[in-house]
């Protein structure tokens, strides 16, 4: 005998039937766009092998533009969105409205799927019971692929309830107790509302968005990008949204969020990537704390133009000179009349642009020198000058092209760095700053270094292309570059402009990390942007948060700007962000701290030992199974080769061992935070950095002190928690 159906499958079939219209409607219109794509291949096709007629151009024009944006409508559709239908909404007038990741309608118009960002998608995220702007009840649909497997339902209005049947106890605490993987998952079912207000703020100007850890931050500043390109596309698709994290990792557990969202033309860098694009490399790793906060300060922009200032040539003792012959009357210039032509070229002319004025005002200087009894003209003297092996070889050392990696390099030399770190550091951080180019590698804090001095420098100069050939030789292209490419990358046609690329939109993520020097970098990359900055500075890795402060009021100046305040913690369970509170509060008690709305039940672990390779291996062991999602071993710099050898032969694809800094914006089930004191020695940011790595757990935190003792950290869990 059938066994009646219970209320959660009916309503489970109910919502399955609309899930299946869905993606029938979908099939149909990724078929209607590969019909699209295919004419638009058709509407210019030739048989000539070597050339093109010049008429030819509007129908190839045409052409690239047709089958572009039908492969962008394709690529859209084509897209695996898990949970392509994630919501509905029961209104008060009977009205159903499905929300989901993209907009889907039938043949006669009428919307099947409205996209999240829509404005009639808002009340999803903005009703509350107090105010249910019209919604009866809010449903949550959890699927896999095309398949309904969950239902969890929030009663907003019981008085217009009549007979809904309301199902589950809560989406968004459900979600929170998900286990994490190695990559961050979207909240588009699950946005609350002071996250939606963040995320829907208007696009001009610059929009802040603070919190204390766990808040969401990070995932409602990428639902903003998405949020941006949906509702001003023509703006911001052309002129690019570039979104900036702190570290390459943090950079790979974010990078399907936007995907996932049906967005996929945005730029994704780490800081140490934002000068890729004029350097053509990154840099991952970090300076000790001493060399990354002079690195990152103010003082190095004069050092910097000060290095770019120095010749390359020995000047020894008496400086550089030059001397040659014409005609044997001796000709001549000093170090002094030579530093005055190079301070007055380099006052109108970047270094890399400015060797033919160069020549021409050591020319000039020279050939004032010529007797007049020789009788030769300026052209003459010029020539007798430029042909002589003393000239080339004077002016090639005094003036070569320079590149940002061999100018910064000279300040490994600890007599150049004294030169121009004059009046600008002591000794002790000249000698700090010169040790630290020892290094094979460039660091994060480098990089900023290096496209200060590609500024200061300009591009080198490159040797005249040659001419286009009129035919293809052979017939063949060995790349095909349409319009629509061209349309959709910066080309830039003034050999003489700056490589770096601008954006229409800067997100900034972890912005409490950014240095001065490298806010100078970001502020290149856009000049004429909106910005959405998001941080929180007690989690500043950076000592001076005054200085990181006043970095920002620039940045925002006299632009429209708004603030937006996360203020519930969702990460972080109750026992583990009281630790974590105790622990910042005493170091920054104007700590912005969000209310944690979770609790466990299981407080943290905190141990101390000698042994603490065998004990960090058995705590990893155990929370491994414990625990179905991720397990983070959080150590400073100067354990993290130890610790990984420690835990070789556990589970490696759910088991991370990360320095505080890499741990920044990431999460995990479980946390094991090894030799914090040595975290706080080893960090520019010192107890904040902690701070970092004990708000990282989801569920369960774990300390190891590398001493019975315990460790001078644990002083402030004596301290009496305030509030």
């Amino acid at each position: 005998m059938t066994q009646p159906a219970s209320a959660l499958d009916r309503e489970l079939a109910v919502e399955q039937a609309h899930v299946d219209l869905v993606y029938a409607q979908l099939a149909k219109a990724a078929a209607s766009a590969r019909r699209a794509a295919n004419a638009g291949r058709a509407i210019y096709t030739s048989d000539r092998g070597t050339w093109a007629r010049e008429e030819d151009g509007t129908a190839m024009f045409e052409r690239d533009a047709f089958a572009f944006q039908a492969a962008k409508r394709l690529a859209t559709l084509d897209a695996e969105h898990e949970g392509l239908v994630f919501g509905r909404l029961d209104l008060s007038d009977g009205d159903i409205r499905y929300i989901g990741r993209i907009g889907v309608r039938d043949e006669e118009y009428e919307p099947l799927v409205i996209d999240w960002r829509a404005r009639a998608a808002e009340p999803f995220y903005r009703a509350t019971p107090t105010d249910p702007m019209d919604v009866t009840r809010r449903r949550v649909l959890r699927c896999r692929n095309d398949r309904v497997i969950g239902i969890e339902d929030d009663l907003l209005d019981a008085a217009e309830a009549g007979d809904l049947v309301i199902i589950g106890e809560g989406a968004l605490m459900a979600a929170l107790q998900r286990a994490r993987g190695p990559h961050m998952r979207d909240i588009v079912a699950t946005i609350q509302a002071e996250q939606d207000e963040a995320i829907r703020a208007d696009a001009h100007g610059v929009t802040v968005i603070s919190g204390g850890p766990g808040t969401g931050k990070t995932v409602v500043a990428l639902h903003r990008a998405a949020y941006l390109l949906y509702s001003n596309r023509r703006r911001f698709e052309r002129g690019g949204i570039l979104v900036v994290g702190p570290s390459s990792l943090f950079m790979n557990y974010i990078e399907r969020v936007l995907p996932s969202l049906g967005e996929d033309s945005v730029t994704l860098r780490s800081i140490g990537a934002v000068a890729s694009d004029v350097l053509g490399f990154s840099a991952d790793r970090n300076d000790d704390a001493t060399a990354a906060t002079i690195k990152g300060s103010l003082r190095m922009a004069p050092l910097l133009k000060r290095l770019v200032d120095l010749p390359l040539v020995d000047a020894g003792p008496e400086g550089a000179r030059l001397l040659l012959t014409v005609k044997g009357e001796p000709v001549g210039l000093d170090a002094d009349q030579l530093r005055r032509i190079r301070d007055e070229v380099l006052a109108r002319h970047k270094v890399n642009r400015a060797r033919e004025h160069a020549e021409r005002a050591l020319l000039a200087a020279l050939t004032a020198q010529v007797p007049d009894e020789l009788e030769l003209d300026a052209d003459a003297i010029e020539d007798l000058i430029t042909a002589s092996a003393q000239w080339r070889m004077f002016v090639n050392a005094w003036w070569p092209a320079l590149s940002p990696t061999e100018v910064l390099r000279r300040l490994d030399d600890p007599a150049v760095t004294r030169q121009v770190g004059v009046g600008l550091l002591d000794d002790a951080e000249q000698q700090v700053l010169s040790t630290s180019f020892a290094q094979q590698t460039w660091s994060v804090a480098d990089i900023a270094l290096l496209d200060e001095l590609a500024y200061l420098l300009g591009p080198i100069p490159a040797e005249p292309d040659a001419e286009d050939p009129v035919f293809i030789e052979g017939g063949e292209v060995a790349e095909l570059v349409t319009t629509a490419d061209r349309l959709s990358r910066q080309v830039v046609d003034d050999p003489d402009e700056d490589a770096h690329d601008e954006f229409a939109h800067l997100l900034i993520d972890e912005a409490q990390d950014i240095t001065p020097m490298q806010w100078r970098m970001l502020r290149r990359r856009g000049a004429h942007a909106s910005w959405t900055i998001v941080g929180d500075p007690a989690q500043s890795s950076w000592p001076d948060v005054a200085e990181s402060e006043q970095a920002l009021a620039e940045l925002i100046g006299h632009a429209p700007s708004r603030r937006f305040r996360l203020s519930v913690n969702y990460r972080s369970p109750a026992e583990v962000f009281a630790l974590a509170a105790r622990v910042v509060e005493r170091a920054y008690p104007d700590a912005d701290l969000p209310e944690a709305v979770r609790s466990t039940g299981v407080e943290p672990l905190l141990l101390a030992t000698d042994a603490v390779a065998a004990t960090v291996h058995e705590q990893a062991r155990r929370l491994l199974a414990d625990l179905p999602g991720s397990v983070g071993v959080i150590a400073p710099p100067s354990r993290l080769a130890a610790v990984t050898d420690a835990l070789a032969g556990l589970d490696a694809d759910r088991l991370v061992v990360v320095s505080p800094l890499q741990a920044k914006g990431l999460e995990y089930d479980g946390v094991i935070v090894v030799a914090p004191d040595d975290i706080v020695a080893e960090s520019p940011g010192g107890v904040r950095v902690l701070y970092v790595a004990l708000t990282r757990p989801t569920q369960r935190l774990v300390t190891v002190d590398p001493t019975p003792a315990g460790g001078d950290w644990r002083e402030s869990l004596r301290w009496p928690a305030t509030g």
